[in-house]
Formats: C-alpha cells, sequence, structure tokens
C-alpha cells in the first residue's frame, strides 16, 4: 500500500540533501515506506553481512547506485560516518537511513550531520494515510492508534502493546542510553502517557517514581530522543503574565494514551484530549517542530497550538473541540489582544464544512479535521 503523502516527503526531501534521515517509533512503518520508494535498494543493518559491507563506506558506496535504504542504520558501528562519506563524496547516490531515534542519540551518532541531511519523521497515521487505508473511523484510528499492525489488527489486544513497549526498552532502548532503575522508567512511561497533553512539572513525577528532579529531565530527554514523547514548548513574547519554561508533554500514540488510560470506548471529553494529539501529528509531519507551540497565562487563558508563521508577528493559533459547539472564545481572545495578527482555527469533529464565524472582534475559522490537512499544506507552501 502506497502512502502518497510521505513518499512525497522523501522525494521533497531529496530535492534538497542526498541523505534523508527517516525517524519514527518501531512499528510506524518505516521499513515498508523505504522499501516503497521508488527504485529503492534495500539494506537491513541489523545483518552482519550488511555491517561488514559497510565497514568501509567508501567501497560500499562506489558500488550503489539510485536510491539506497539502510534500515536500522543505528545498528552500525559509527552510522555517523557511513552517511558523512556519501553525503560529502557520493552527492549522486540517494540515501534512505532510517531508525528509531532522532540523531540527538550521541553515543552512537558522533556528528549530527547538519547540513548533509534532510529529515522526514515518520509520525503515526496522518490524515492522508486514513485515505490511502480506506479508513474513515476516527474512533477506531484514536483507540487503537496509528502503528500501522495495531489500526489493521482484526481486534485490540493489550498483549500487543505490552509487547512493543517491550520490545522497545530491548532493542532501542538499551542500545542507546543506560537506565538502571528499570521498574522506575516504567513507571515515568506509565504516567507521562496517563497525563498525555498536560503542563509538565518534574516534581510531580520525582516522588511517585521514586527518583530526582535531575532523572526525571533526563527520563524525558530520553523519550523526546527515542520519539515517544513530543515536548511542546510555551509560545511567548515576553510578557509578565504569560508561561514562559512549563512545557506540555504528548505520548507519541493515542493508541498507547488509551492503553494507559484503559479506555475501551470514547466519550466527548475523551475524543477531544486525543484529537489534540491527532493534530499535533497532522503538524509535526509538515513543520519543525520548534515552530509548534502552545500558548497560556497566568490567569489560566490557554490556546492548544500555536504555530510560528514565517513571520513571528503573525502566530497561527489551533484549537480542538469535538464539536463548533464547544469553544468558547476568551483564551483565543486574550492571545489575540496580545499578538493581534494571525489566523484562528478551530478544529473539530463533527463538522462536515469548513465555515467562518466571528466572536466580537475575533473571526475565527471552523475546520472538519479531515480538512485541516489541505491549509496546513498551504501554510507550509507544498
Amino acid at each position: 500500500m502506497d502512502r502518497h503523502f510521505w513518499i512525497d516527503e522523501i522525494a521533497r526531501a531529496f530535492g534538497e540533501r542526498n541523505v534523508v534521515w527517516l525517524s519514527g517509533v518501531r512499528r510506524a512503518g518505516k521499513t515498508t515506506l523505504a522499501k516503497s520508494f521508488p527504485g529503492a535498494r534495500y539494506f537491513d543493518c541489523e545483518l552482519v553481512r550488511v555491517r561488514r559491507a559497510l565497514e568501509d563506506p567508501e567501497l560500499f558506496w562506489r558500488d550503489q547506485r539510485g536510491v539506497t535504504v539502510l534500515d536500522e542504520v543505528h545498528r552500525l558501528a559509527n552510522p555517523s560516518e557511513v552517511l558523512k562519506v556519501a553525503a560529502d563524496h557520493f552527492p549522486d547516490c540517494k540515501v534512505i537511513a532510517t531508525g528509531s531515534s532522532t540523531l540527538a542519540a550521541r553515543n552512537k551518532f558522533k556528528d549530527t550531520l547538519t547540513g548533509r541531511k534532510r529529515e522526514v519523521w515518520l509520525v503515526p497515521m496522518i490524515a492522508a494515510d486514513l485515505v490511502d487505508f480506506g479508513a474513515t473511523d476516527l474512533d477506531h484510528r484514536m483507540l487503537r492508534g496509528g502503528l500501522p499492525p495495531f489500526f489493521l489488527a482484526p481486534h485490540r489486544d493489550d498483549k500487543d502493546f505490552e509487547e512493543w513497549l517491550t520490545s522497545y526498552w530491548a532493542k532501542d532502548l538499551t542500545e542507546l542510553f543506560v537506565v538502571e532503575k528499570r521498574a522506575a522508567f516504567n513507571r515515568f512511561v506509565e504516567l507521562v502517557f496517563a497525563q498525555s497533553g498536560g503542563q509538565f512539572e518534574a516534581q510531580a513525577f520525582a516522588g511517585p517514581c521514586e527518583i530526582s528532579r535531575p532523572t526525571v529531565q533526563h527520563y524525558l530527554s530520553i523519550l523526546e530522543t527515542t520519539l515517544l514523547a513530543t515536548v511542546v514548548r510555551p509560545y511567548f513574547g515576553g510578557g509578565a503574565t504569560e508561561i514562559k519554561s512549563q512545557p506540555k508533554v504528548y505520548a507519541f500514540d493515542t493508541g498507547f494514551v488509551a492503553y494507559f488510560k484503559e479506555w475501551d470506548s470514547l466519550r466527548d471529553p475523551d475524543r477531544g484530549l486525543l484529537l489534540e494529539h491527532l493534530v499535533l501529528g497532522e503538524l509535526c509531519a509538515r513543520f519543525d517542530l520548534r515552530r509548534i507551540h502552545y500558548w497560556r497565562d497566568k490567569q489560566h487563558h490557554e490556546v492548544d497550538f500555536v504555530l510560528e508563521s514565517g513571520r513571528r508577528r503573525e502566530p497561527i493559533a489551533i484549537e480542538c473541540k469535538t464539536s463548533p459547539g464547544g469553544f468558547t472564545p476568551e483564551g483565543l481572545t486574550a492571545f489575540r489582544r496580545r499578538y493581534p495578527h494571525g489566523q484562528n482555527l478551530v478544529v473539530t469533529l463533527r463538522q462536515a464544512q469548513p465555515y467562518t464565524q466571528r466572536h466580537g472582534e475575533l473571526e475565527v475559522r471552523y475546520v472538519p479535521f479531515e480538512q485541516l490537512a489541505p491549509i496546513l499544506d498551504q501554510l507550509r507552501g507544498r
């Protein structure tokens, strides 16, 4: 099955650099996607013979033509050197390198290849994937999650989530990091996922996990590096009443949120929370995470997401609501008093067509989730 959005993303990245770092959590579909790229030649770096062939990167790249896939490239002894040689000395070779972490896993990647590669982050299934998979039930997507094997399974099985977490510990985490207290780390993951979408306060995790605040921050950085959590930092312009440092943390997938919250069915408040995760996925698929924020002031006014536009003075404000009737304008109004220019979007589930409505001086565009993607593509200039 072709995933057209992601094939286009890789092609777009190749238009700028010859090395593409395709990241994503385990079972997000990186291998299948990379293999499906037109003309790709596939190498599995878990195989000993492949690792031996790459011990001399210059000889390896001399024999390559077209598109080469190095799957699970972090299995190599020195993956950054292999990719650096391709970038610097074999510009006609196009390389898709896959891994289950960001390039910030520095004990393996001695060089993060700044200026030599483009990154494509394969997030769990977005709206374009639902179209490709012929699926329309968003409740199904929210409860099962966006990892294709979980989404397509005939029924939801908690053992699948448990086995995935065990595999993450064995194959991703321990190869990149030293975590001495497995029970404390697992408890931390459980709490982060159960509280997904909330503001993160380190002290609130230190006690239940029986670890120090610095260890809490270290564990969070591990989740961020291995893509299990997305840290959304506040947007602020220097106002004394704005929240400036406390981030919000989102688990990588709605299915795992539902699993840790023990949800077998969804109520509207549950859908509203999980809709935030889906919208965040659409944003992360298209924009650098450094451009994605939330906003909150000390009077508890809040905007779910703020997307920095090319001109910082025109931030795009995005609210997520189950239905248009659930939107109240107080948060957006407070935000626009400080930042008066920019689009205001309310993304909803129960709505057939986009429409625009005024709330006092505030102009708000209501958009069904299924129709958010074209708006984001236009903002990016896709």
